[in-house]
């Protein structure tokens, strides 16, 4: 019962345990890898906003993925991120669609300029 009502206020927990376990395959990547991909995961949770545990989760693994064949076959790190790294993260990002945490600052935004536009003029 308890694991019920503690997936309805913080999330599923099967979501949670897959976050840890793509975090961690990060924290096991040996150098430089590890600590690019740690950067990179710590843009990426600035940047993409996301909200939802299934998207955030999915974008984390596939990155994961990727930090791994990049040590694997030894690529370099400007061949993985190109010339400009915040380019890349940012691309990377785009490519996972989801919730974002802004998205309902702009529903608000557009309901407020739809109120005001059917209010009456001072």
């Amino acid at each position: 019962m308890a694991p019920k009502w503690l997936e309805l206020v913080t999330g599923p927990l099967e979501e949670k345990k897959q976050y840890r376990q793509a975090k961690a395959r990060l924290e096991a990547l040996p150098e430089p890898y590890g600590s690019t991909a740690k950067a990179f995961h710590r843009y990426l949770m600035m940047y993409g906003g996301m909200v939802g545990g299934t998207t955030i989760v999915a974008m984390l693994e596939d990155f994961a993925d990727l930090w791994e064949r990049a040590a694997t076959d030894r690529t370099t790190l400007r061949d993985v991120v190109g010339d400009d790294p915040v380019e890349f993260a940012e691309t990377f990002a785009q490519a996972y669609s989801g919730k974002h945490w802004i998205d309902k600052e702009r529903a608000r935004l557009v309901q407020a300029v739809g109120a005001a536009e059917r209010s009456p003029s001072s």
